[in-house]
């Protein structure tokens, strides 16, 4: 059973019966579906059904000639608001599936941030037209979080949010010369580097490392698609599964400067969510590609 199923409200699937009554719901009550020739005689489908604003579960699968459908894999989604990145993005199908995930540098992040793809069945279309190579374009992403931590924001004042501001885009230029081989920036971020971790150590033996570290995002675990994130809530909606009646917290965070939304049973979360606090968590990383 798929881990972050809880994400989206449904925490009462126990066993492999709850979860083959979930299917044959999908199945039976889908509120979207999408085809697209796969194979000589087959087709690949995808099967969705909404269970509240933005949530929902998608079935994927194959359909064959007498329009029979033939489950492959599920997963969970929650469906993101606004362009998180605009960035070129490479695109590798999973190899024991039909199931895409994308990978694109953000200069904001630092880090290549990779991501289960929402709308694989429409990245395989605009690949069959010739259309999905060197993909630059947008892309909106969104997590699944299992629990959370809500923590108070670091004060500051105005001078240092403009000089931090001032930080932040110098270090955006020296990682885009860097990544054109600009020995000079690799050099000067090499530098800063050392700078920050030493004053990091130094702050750290009379100050909490929360009060020193406004967000952060950072690969998690084994899994790549599978982060560590701490970021400020920009907008929280409380919202509900349909089907389980299961409370659900979707917040807006900004992390390190880049926007994106995040789904959280509100039962699991420590501290009540509020804008201009921070949330603490791991999600699971989706996106939806803007083609």
């Amino acid at each position: 059973m798929h881990q972050y199923l809880k994400a989206v409200g449904f925490d009462n699937i126990k066993t492999r019966n709850d979860l083959k009554e979930l299917m044959e719901d999908v199945e039976a009550g889908f509120t979207h579906q999408t085809i697209v020739s796969y194979r000589p005689g087959e087709d690949f489908c995808e099967l969705r059904k909404e269970y509240g604003q933005c949530i929902g579960i998608s079935l994927c699968g194959e359909l064959d000639e007498g329009d029979n459908f033939q489950p492959d894999y599920y997963f969970p989604y929650f469906e993101g608001s606004g362009i998180s990145t605009y960035a070129e993005i490479a695109v590798e199908r999973k190899i024991e599936k039909e199931q895409y995930v994308g990978m694109c540098e953000d200069s904001k992040i630092g880090i290549s941030l990779i991501f289960t793809l929402q709308n694989g069945i429409e990245y395989m279309r605009e690949r069959q037209a010739g259309f999905a190579s060197d993909i630059t374009t947008s892309v909106t992403l969104s997590g699944l979080a299992l629990s959370g931590m809500i923590l108070l924001p670091v004060i500051k004042d105005e001078r240092q949010l403009k000089s931090e501001q001032e930080a932040s885009d110098n270090r955006k230029m020296l990682l885009n010369a860097a990544r054109n081989g600009d020995q000079t920036a690799i050099e000067t971020l090499t530098l800063d580097d050392i700078d920050i971790y030493s004053q990091v150590s130094r702050r750290l033996v009379n100050e909490d490392v929360f009060s020193i570290v406004d967000t952060y995002f950072m690969p998690y675990g084994v899994e790549c698609d599978l982060y560590s994130i701490m970021g400020e809530i920009l907008a929280v909606r409380h919202r509900t599964n349909a089907m389980t009646g299961a409370e659900l917290y979707q917040m807006k965070l900004n992390v390190n400067e880049m926007q994106f939304d995040v789904c959280v049973p509100a039962e699991e979360v420590m501290g009540e969510p509020e804008i201009g606090r921070r949330f603490k968590g791991t999600i699971w990383l989706q996106g939806y590609i803007n083609f």
